[in-house]
């Protein structure tokens, strides 16, 4: 006895050593870029602006985000993003595909536990008097005898695979790593979406600003046409005159169509953004705010791995290496624990009797013998599919700089265009100024008065637009960044990201 037990505790002791493997690589992030290391600081920065290092990548997307939106101190703008995170139906989409993923991974851990299930059975059969085996009539009758007979089992069927080589395992790992990924896509379409509602909104109110500089100069052309056609009642001009007050007139009132169009369509987006429709969707017209927050002194540039859609990248990697040891697993034996115990009668009066219970146990081993090279496939597969993910994700990370190298450039140059844009709006202004004075005092026709006050409405729409693409390159940015890196929402970030 004493044996037997010795033997079943060195058999239990190697399987559990054997069970503590798991066969196919354990997972080791590659470095962000392949072919030289990743840049420690950006190339473009502001004129107060010093950039940390980049450190060994550790995407940290479950970070806070924070309702950077409103730095810029729209309330407007603030109502349209909540509205937006509420009601956005392709953000609802997201949401109900984390909820598959996290479905996927209760059913990847299920395997760990015995399958367990119940199932009855009534039948009535008749055997047949030719079967082997049949009862044989006594002499000198010829021919087997037949039966019939009812049949009830009430049984409960167990299996459990062993999870010796690590492929339950592996595949428990691959479904977590794949449910964060879904987790920080979630986060992703969030920040695209939020981000999306703040440059449409600040569009919406560029082009609200510009029709009001579109209008009110309508409205001047309008009482310089009446003052040119008063001159030449007294004779003082001609009709040329009249005829270019006209037509500088009515050429502005032709734009405002255009523009309304414009703010249409935004407004549309808008209410799609909003999950509401459009038909109902109104916005009042408001000013272009001038709450434009300035880079900080320092933003550290590991703020990228807040950026989730690094993060999903990075566990896609680990999701398609823990693929790689499901595959490899193929190539071993599979040992399964199967059982079943229940109750069979020929009778419903007794099924549940005790001399009626039935019961069996044993292991059963599936051993690939002669696949015609479909486990070899399916490896190279799995280390392809690896392959894949770990050149997105670099290239996740390549975007990642090149968007925030793209709005710091925006950020610095825009800044010299709107001072220049400044200048030129207020030496229009100037100029126009004179030409009025001039056409009063009757030195010059009304051509000279045309052409200064296109120019500064010209210039005029043009510092508007460029304000309008300010607060879009700081949209840019801060979604680049992947979100809010402003006062003490990046300090706890940064110390989040520490581990300090």
């Amino acid at each position: 006895m004493s044996k037997s037990l010795s033997i079943l505790a060195i058999a239990c002791g190697a399987l559990a050593v054997i069970a503590s493997c798991s066969v196919g690589p354990d997972y080791r992030r590659p470095a962000a870029l392949k072919s030289e290391p990743v840049p420690s600081t950006f190339t473009e920065p502001t004129d107060t602006n010093t950039f940390g290092e980049w450190k060994t990548a550790e995407p940290s997307a479950n970070l806070p985000h924070g309702a950077w939106w409103e730095v810029f101190g729209d309330t407007d703008l603030s109502r349209l993003e909540t509205m937006a995170v509420s009601g956005n139906q392709s953000l609802a989409a997201a949401a109900a595909r984390l909820e598959q993923s996290r479905a996927d991974l209760g059913i990847a851990r299920s395997d760990f536990f015995p399958q367990i299930d119940a199932d009855p059975e009534y039948t009535r059969q008749r055997t047949s008097p030719n079967a082997p085996l049949a009862p044989r009539k006594a002499p000198p009758a010829k021919g087997g005898v037949s039966r019939t007979y009812n049949n009830f089992v009430a049984p409960l069927n167990m299996n459990w695979e062993l999870d010796l080589w690590g492929r339950v395992r592996r595949q428990v790992e691959s479904a977590r790593a794949d449910f964060v990924a879904s987790a920080d896509d979630l986060e992703s379409a969030r920040l695209a979406l939020q981000a999306e509602v703040a440059l449409d909104y600040f569009s919406l109110r560029e082009l609200d600003q510009e029709r009001r500089v579109v209008a009110e100069s309508i409205e001047t052309f309008r009482r310089s046409l009446e003052l040119t056609q008063n001159r030449r009642k007294g004779g003082i001009v001609s009709d040329l005159d009249v005829s270019q007050a006209e037509t500088q007139l009515r050429s502005t009132e032709a734009e405002l169509p255009a523009i309304d169009l414009e703010r249409a369509r935004v407004l549309h987006a808008l209410a799609a953004l909003c999950g509401q429709s459009a038909i109902s969707f109104q916005l009042a017209a408001g000013p272009l705010t001038n709450a434009v927050p300035g880079t900080p002194a320092r933003v550290p540039s590991e703020l990228l791995e807040r950026r989730p859609d690094i993060a999903a990248a990075e566990r896609r990697m680990a999701s398609a290496n823990a693929h790689v040891g499901v595959a490899k697993s193929a190539f071993y034996p599979r040992v399964f624990l199967t059982g079943a115990a229940g109750f069979q009668s020929i009778s419903a009066d007794n099924l549940f009797d005790w001399p009626s219970r039935v019961w069996s146990l044993g292991p059963s081993v599936s051993l690939p013998i002669f696949t015609g090279g479909r486990n070899r496939s399916q490896l190279a597969g799995a280390h392809a599919v690896y392959d894949e993910a770990v050149a997105n994700y670099r290239q996740t990370v390549l975007t990642a700089f090149q968007e925030v190298e793209d709005q710091l450039a925006a950020q610095k140059l825009l800044a010299s265009q709107i001072d220049a844009q400044q200048a030129a709006l207020t030496a229009a202004r100037h100029t126009l100024e004179i030409a009025n004075n001039r056409y009063k005092a009757g030195v010059v026709t009304y051509l000279e008065v045309a052409t200064a006050q296109s120019a500064e409405l010209s210039n005029e729409r043009s510092y508007i637009n460029l304000e309008g693409q300010r607060l879009n390159a700081e949209v840019s940015l801060i979604k680049a960044l992947g979100g809010n890196w402003q006062g003490n929402q990046l300090k706890d970030g940064m110390t989040q990201v520490s581990g300090k």
